[in-house]
C-alpha cells in the first residue's frame, strides 16, 4: 500500500461498508413500500439544497449518501406506484437494485473487447431475438431506448437502399426520400430523420382506418404518388402499440405490401413489442412483426427494467455490422487477450463507450422468467379492458374508442381534463397523462405496472368520477 498521490477510494472501508448497507436498506424499503408512495411535488428549495459549489462539495460519503435518501429519493417520478398510469413508464424491479450495484462495481465498458459483460449482452439479445421471431441471421444491440434504436434502424435502411458508400458520400446527392407513418406515430421518427439529414419533411402521414390503424389503401396511394414524383420510399413504419391509443397497425398487411414494393419495414414497438409474451388474444396483435426489417423496443417500459434500456433489432447481421462498423488503429482487434473477442458492440451502433445495461436485462429474465412476465403483461391488458368497462358504465365519463391492448383513454363530461389530471396527481389518487383523441382532450392511462391490481383500477376510476362531479358542482 502506498500513500503517494491523491486517491478517490474511501479512507475507511469499514465505515463506507456500513453506510452502503444502510443505503441499501433504504432503497429496498422504498421498493417494498411502493404502494404507499405516490408521486409528490418536489420542494420549492430543492435546487438550492442540491447546488454544487465549494461550500457544499467534498463533504464525504456519509453526508452525500444521507442526502440521497433524504433529499433526492423521495421525489421520484412516482412510476413505481401501482396507480401510476401516465405516459408509459415502467415500474422497476427489486432484483434490478442488485444488478445495478454489480454493474457499477464492475464498471465495464461494453463497446467491445473480450470480457464477461459482452457475453451477458449476447445472452440477453439472443433471448430477445428469440421472442421477436426474426430470422436466425438477425442481430440486435441494446440502446438507451427506442429513440436511439430508431436512428440505428433508419440508418441501416438508408444503407440498404443506397449502398454502404453513403456512409462516406453522405446524402447530399441522394434523391428525396419518404418515410411512411400513420397519424399519431411517435415523434422519435421525425427526430431520427432530422439527425440523419433527411429532415422531418420526409415523413408522409398515412390515414388511419375506423380502428385507428394504418389504412393500406392510403399507404399504397402515397407510395405511388411519391414514386411518380421521383421520391424514394425509404421505409414504412408500422406501429405496435400506438402512443395515444395502444392500437396496432395491420403488421401482416404492411409486411406483404413492403415485400411486394421492396420497401424497408420498420416497427416502432416501444412498449407493444411485449404483447408477444402475452396470452391470447393479445399476442396475436403482434402477428407479422417477425417479418420486419427492423424493430425498436424498450425494456424500461412494460418489462420494468430500470431506465434506461431499449433495443434495436435488424433482420440481417451483415447489413447491421456494415452499417456501423468503424475500426481506427487504436481499436485494432487482437488475436488474443482483452483486445480480442468475436463481438464488439461498437460495430453495431453509435456508441463506443457503453454502460453495462445488459446486466439488468439478464438479471430480470433470469430471476423472474418469461412465464411470470407473460402473466403480468396479460394482467395489464385485462386491467385496461376493465377500465374501459367502468368508463362505459359511468354517467360522467365516456370512452373514445374500443380498447385493444393496454392503453385506455377517457373523456370527462365536466371540467377540464388537464386540470383534473393535475388534481388527481397532487392528491396522490392516481397519475393519468392527457392527450387529444378525435379533437377532444382526454385522460390517458397506459397500464404497464406489474404492481397494479383490479382494485387499483376501480379506485382510480372512482377518483376520476369524484373529480368530474366536483367540477360540475
Amino acid at each position: 500500500m502506498t500513500s503517494e498521490g491523491t486517491h478517490l477510494d474511501p479512507e475507511n472501508w469499514d465505515d463506507f461498508s456500513r453506510e452502503m448497507h444502510d443505503l441499501m436498506d433504504h432503497c429496498l424499503q422504498r421498493m417494498k413500500s411502493a404502494r404507499e408512495l405516490p408521486w409528490q411535488p418536489k420542494p420549492k428549495d430543492m435546487a438550492h439544497r442540491l447546488a454544487l459549489n465549494p461550500d457544499t462539495t467534498g463533504v464525504g460519503s456519509a453526508q452525500s449518501l444521507e442526502q440521497l435518501v433524504q433529499d433526492i429519493m423521495p421525489y421520484a417520478t412516482g412510476n413505481t406506484h401501482p396507480r401510476f398510469f401516465g405516459w408509459v413508464h415502467g415500474a422497476g424491479l427489486p432484483v434490478s437494485v442488485g444488478a445495478e450495484l454489480v454493474a457499477a462495481t464492475m464498471n465495464s465498458n461494453c463497446g467491445g473487447r473480450d470480457h464477461g459483460a459482452m457475453e451477458v449482452e449476447r445472452a440477453a439479445l439472443d433471448w430477445l431475438l428469440g421472442v421477436s421471431g426474426l430470422p436466425k441471421q438477425a442481430s440486435a444491440i441494446l440502446t438507451t431506448g427506442t429513440s436511439q434504436a430508431t436512428i440505428l434502424a433508419l440508418s441501416a435502411a438508408c444503407n440498404k437502399q443506397f449502398g454502404h458508400e453513403v456512409r462516406q458520400t453522405g446524402i447530399q446527392s441522394l434523391p428525396p426520400v419518404s418515410v411512411y407513418v400513420r397519424s399519431g406515430t411517435h415523434s422519435c421518427i421525425g427526430k431520427a430523420l432530422e439527425v440523419l439529414g433527411f429532415g422531418s419533411d420526409a415523413i408522409r402521414t398515412v390515414d388511419t382506418d375506423a380502428d385507428m390503424r394504418m389504412d393500406m389503401g392510403s399507404l399504397a396511394q402515397l407510395v405511388a404518388e411519391d414514386r411518380a414524383q421521383g421520391r424514394v420510399p425509404l421505409a414504412v413504419v408500422g406501429t405496435a402499440g400506438a402512443v395515444n391509443t395502444g392500437s396496432f397497425d395491420p403488421l401482416q398487411d404492411i409486411a406483404d405490401f413492403c415485400a411486394a414494393q421492396n420497401i424497408w419495414m420498420h416497427i416502432d414497438a416501444a412498449f407493444g413489442f411485449w404483447v408477444r409474451l402475452a396470452e391470447a388474444p393479445w399476442a396475436q396483435l403482434a402477428t407479422g412483426m417477425e417479418r420486419a426489417n427492423s424493430i425498436a423496443c424498450d425494456f424500461h417500459k412494460w418489462m420494468s427494467v430500470p431506465y434506461d434500456c431499449g433495443a434495436c433489432m435488424i433482420y440481417d447481421r451483415s447489413l447491421h455490422i456494415n452499417s456501423f462498423t468503424s475500426r481506427p488503429s487504436y481499436l485494432e482487434q487482437q488475436d488474443a487477450g482483452l483486445g480480442g473477442g468475436d463481438l464488439w458492440f461498437c460495430d453495431y451502433g453509435l456508441e463506443l463507450s457503453r454502460g453495462f445495461r445488459a446486466l439488468k436485462v439478464w438479471t430480470a429474465i433470469k430471476s423472474i422468467g418469461e412465464e411470470a412476465f407473460s402473466k403480468s403483461i396479460t394482467d395489464n391488458c385485462k386491467q385496461a379492458a376493465l377500465m374501459a368497462e367502468l368508463v362505459r358504465a359511468s354517467d360522467v365519463l365516456e370512452l373514445p374508442y374500443e380498447v385493444t391492448s393496454n392503453v385506455c383513454c377517457l373523456y370527462v363530461k365536466h371540467g377540464d381534463a388537464n386540470q383534473i389530471a393535475a388534481q388527481l396527481q397532487l392528491n396522490g389518487d392516481a397519475v393519468f397523462s392527457t392527450t387529444v383523441i378525435k379533437g377532444r382532450s382526454c385522460l390517458r392511462a397506459a397500464l404497464v405496472n406489474h404492481r397494479t391490481t383490479s382494485q387499483d383500477i376501480r379506485a382510480a376510476i372512482a377518483a376520476v368520477e369524484d373529480a368530474v362531479r366536483r367540477a360540475a358542482a
